[in-house]
């Protein structure tokens, strides 16, 4: 008998002793971040950053395939006995001699995981992983001149970029509402001391929101520079906005954490009845809320990913009714066959969902 044919005979005597688990289930206790397993995380420190965000080091199991400076990983949580996931901005150089990486959150009103993580998650941890994903990075070759345009959170995959590689003539404009809200400014400021940044921060308690009109005096040659840009969606459309009427639109790489959304009007789009009819729940919603968090606040099982529709990990059918996209506004109507993203859609009207 060849070692091969023992191994899988062995293997299938522990299935019959360890039922209804699964000798792997045993394994995962005994070494949750092992080679062959689902990807994991241990989260192994939390350190503070403001009042309101923290950086988590985890240490990712032996499955991780790394990533590139800028891109995100998806992270899942058990928060209140169900499974949540969201997607959080990498802002460990790629190569961090440890191999562990870190992701920074900032607590948002009402959300549930980045709460969880910044308040309440401890040491030792276990969270699931996804591989890292993004295009909002750098070139293979540097280039010469870089504006990184951030506020808010929208500082988190910039971070991970200055961390990464040194480059030679560096600007940032970062907004938030006052010093003590900008995170990472102690190390901001150690790169500016250092001449490896120029930094320009903009606090909109005392000076109101950033009028892109003022690039002109804050970073003259802007339009020469390849941009970087991460923030609210307003900021975001303002540059695009901007680089567009100065013709040099393919110099500006934006990261949107979630999408632009037009406002429910009066007609039949404005909510409704929306049934989860894998679950036999039912509730009202309105139509500006997307599915998924309609889902996931009626405690449905639901997928998902970036949540920004790119990804397509929360792809759903529609059994009957309507919904609406949050970004355009258009309206599908269920049929045979049709899939609807619940991370952008919103019900208009009565409509069943099959989850």
């Amino acid at each position: 008998m060849t070692s091969a044919a023992l191994r899988s005979g062995a293997w299938k005597l522990l299935e019959m002793v360890t039922t209804p688990l699964l000798p792997s289930d045993y394994l995962d206790l005994v070494s949750p971040l092992r080679a062959g397993a689902d990807l994991r995380g241990r989260i192994e420190a939390v350190h503070p950053e403001t009042g309101d965000a923290a950086t988590l080091v985890i240490r990712p199991g032996r499955g991780w395939r790394g990533h590139a400076a800028g891109q995100y990983l998806r992270v899942g949580v058990d928060v209140d006995g169900r499974r949540l996931w969201r997607s959080y901005s990498l802002t460990s150089p790629p190569h961090r001699r440890d191999g562990r990486v870190t992701i920074t959150v900032k607590a948002i009103p009402g959300g549930k995981v980045s709460n969880h993580l910044v308040r309440r998650a401890k040491p030792g941890t276990l969270v699931q992983l996804d591989q890292a994903t993004g295009d909002f990075v750098l070139p293979q070759t540097k280039p010469a001149k870089v504006l990184y345009l951030t506020a808010g959170s929208g500082i988190t995959p910039v971070m991970g970029m200055l961390r990464d590689i040194a480059l030679d003539d560096v600007v940032m404009i970062h907004c938030a509402p006052q010093p003590q809200d900008v995170i990472f400014r102690k190390e901001l400021h150690g790169l500016v001391a250092d001449g490896r940044l120029r930094l320009t921060e903009v606090h909109t308690d005392a000076d109101g929101r950033l009028d892109l009109a003022r690039l002109d005096e804050l970073v003259p040659d802007w339009a020469e520079r390849e941009t970087w840009a991460c923030g609210p969606a307003g900021l975001l459309d303002a540059a695009e906005e901007l680089w567009s009427a100065h013709g040099v639109r393919e110099r500006l790489h934006t990261e949107r954490f979630r999408p632009g959304t037009v406002v429910a009007g009066d007609g039949g789009d404005g909510g409704g009845e929306v049934t989860f009819s894998a679950t036999g729940k039912t509730v009202d919603a309105d139509g500006a809320t997307p599915l998924l968090d309609v889902g996931e606040e009626a405690g449905v099982l639901m997928p998902s990913g970036c949540r920004m529709g790119i990804c397509f990990g929360c792809v759903t059918p529609l059994r009957e009714g309507a919904v609406r996209d949050l970004r355009t506004g258009e309206i599908t109507e269920a049929a045979p066959g049709v899939l609807i993203q619940t991370c952008v859609s919103a019900a208009a009207g009565p409509c069943d969902i099959e989850r």
